[in-house]
């Protein structure tokens, strides 16, 4: 049997260490911090009302608001999927409030501002998917109104469903893909010896 390569050999055990490392990470690092941020704003609703953010902090999300929404309002409809479209008012001082939803995507709301309460979510992030990472500014912070604005459908309460958790999925993926890396690595290396 002849002797391994040793340059190819180094470089394919680094790249399966770097690999089973990055699933460890995931698994024994990322997960629980995901799941200790999530069992957070689960707990969010019910805390004590905040004054609303003018920075993102997503450590605030799902927890109850107020803001005053200073004219001149500027209001946009957003895709909401299956609930139609969001009524989205930009205040005069930049305070970004979800008004309600409706199922008319050409629905003229008229809304002069005024002081709304609601629970602090996302604001829609018009970026691209690539502009997104590329981009690694948070979402900025909008209070969904609770009770809606007049002629609007309600606003969904806060679903912790809604928050992304693909820190095991993560997980399987490193492991994967050392595993097929080492895979073909062998198969290479029994073709090389033939």
């Amino acid at each position: 049997m002849r002797r391994l390569p040793l340059i190819p050999t180094l470089i394919v055990a680094l790249a399966v260490a770097a690999m089973i490392a990055l699933g460890l990470w995931q698994l024994t690092d990322r997960l629980p911090k995901k799941e200790a941020f999530l069992a957070q704003l689960a707990d969010n609703p019910a805390r004590p009302p905040v004054p609303f953010p003018t920075t993102p902090d997503d450590r605030l999300l799902f927890r109850r608001s107020a803001a005053d929404c200073a004219p001149p309002v500027a209001v946009k409809l957003a895709g909401a999927g299956a609930a139609g479209f969001r009524s989205i008012a930009t205040c005069a001082g930049g305070t970004i409030v979800q008004l309600g939803t409706t199922r008319d995507p050409k629905a003229q709301v008229r809304w002069s501002g005024g002081p709304v309460t609601g629970y602090i979510g996302h604001a829609p992030d018009g970026r691209s998917l690539i502009g997104s990472l590329l981009d690694h500014r948070p979402p900025l912070p909008m209070l969904v109104a609770m009770p809606p604005a007049a002629g609007l459908s309600a606003n969904a309460p806060p679903d912790i469903g809604a928050v992304p958790n693909n820190h095991l999925a993560y997980a399987g993926q490193w492991f994967f893909f050392a595993a097929i890396a080492t895979i073909v690595y062998v198969l290479a290396v029994r073709r090389r010896e033939r």
